[in-house]
C-alpha cells in the first residue's frame, strides 16, 4: 500500500516537474548569467555621501523643471512593454496582431524583471523623494515601493529596445533613444536617480547580451521575423543572384 502511495505522489509531482524543466530549457538567461550580470554592476554611491546627495539633487531639479507633457507620458509609461515603441516602428506594431512577437517579449521582460527585482532587493538603494512630490506629502507610500538601483524601467526599455533592433535593424538608433527617454522620464517623475537610470542601461546591455547568445532566443526570434514579414511589416531579405 506505501509503494502505491509514493508511486501514485510521484505520477502527480511528474507533469510539474516537467513543466518547470521545460520551462527553465526555453528561458533565455540560465541563474549564472544573472548572478555574472548582478556582479559585473558597480554599487550605488553610499547613501548620505556628497555623491549621493548630489545625485538625488539633480532628481529634484528634473521633477521641479518638468513639463506638462513630459510628466504625462512618465505617468503613462508607468507600464509599459515592446509594443510601446510602436512610435519609432509604426501604427500596425501591435501585440493582438502579433502573438509570436508578444510571446518573446513577454519572456524578455518577466526575466528582465526578475533580474532586476533580484539586484534591486541585494543593493536596497532608497528611491529618491523631492519636494511637492507624492511620496514627500505621502511618505508612507515611499515605504510601500521597491528600491530603486537599477532602474527596472530603465532595464527593461534597454532589453526591449537591443531586441528589437534585432527586428527592425534599420530604426536601431530611433529604439534606442526611445528607450534612453523612457529612463529619463523616470527621473522627470521623481522615482530615480541618473545613477539608477544608468545602472538600468549597464544591466539592460549586458542582459540582451546574454539573451542573444541563447538558443532559445534566437528560435524565438526567427519566428517572430516571419510572422512580421507575413504582416508586411519587414522586407523578405533579397536572394543572392
Amino acid at each position: 500500500m506505501m509503494f502505491k502511495r509514493t508511486l501514485l505522489a510521484l505520477l502527480l509531482i511528474a507533469p510539474s516537474l516537467a513543466a518547470a524543466k521545460d520551462s527553465h530549457a526555453n528561458a533565455y538567461l540560465s541563474d549564472a548569467q544573472v548572478d555574472a550580470v548582478m556582479s559585473a554592476l558597480p554599487p550605488p554611491s553610499p547613501p548620505g555621501t556628497a555623491e549621493d546627495q548630489a545625485d538625488r539633487a539633480t532628481t529634484d531639479r528634473a521633477f521641479a523643471a518638468r513639463s506638462s507633457a513630459d510628466f504625462a507620458q512618465a505617468k503613462q509609461e508607468e507600464k509599459f512593454n515592446a509594443f510601446d515603441f510602436a512610435p519609432v516602428i509604426g501604427a500596425d506594431f501591435r501585440a493582438d496582431k502579433l502573438p509570436h512577437v508578444a510571446a518573446l517579449f513577454k519572456e524578455a521582460e518577466h526575466e528582465t524583471k526578475e533580474a532586476v527585482d533580484l539586484s534591486k532587493n541585494h543593493w536596497k538603494r532608497v528611491r529618491p523623494c523631492p519636494p511637492a512630490s507624492d511620496c514627500a506629502m505621502h511618505p508612507e507610500a515611499l515605504a510601500k515601493k521597491s528600491f530603486g538601483y537599477p532602474s527596472g524601467h530603465s532595464s527593461r526599455a534597454t532589453v526591449d529596445a537591443i531586441l528589437l533592433a534585432q527586428l527592425f535593424p534599420q530604426d536601431a538608433d530611433a529604439l534606442m533613444q526611445h528607450a534612453r527617454d523612457i529612463g529619463w522620464r523616470r527621473v522627470v517623475k521623481g522615482v530615480h536617480t541618473l545613477q539608477d537610470i544608468y545602472a538600468g542601461r549597464q544591466f539592460g546591455q549586458a542582459l540582451a547580451t546574454d539573451m542573444l547568445a541563447s538558443p532559445a532566443l534566437q528560435h524565438d526570434l526567427a519566428a517572430a521575423r516571419e510572422e512580421l514579414r507575413a504582416a508586411g511589416l519587414v522586407s523578405s531579405p533579397s536572394k543572392a543572384p
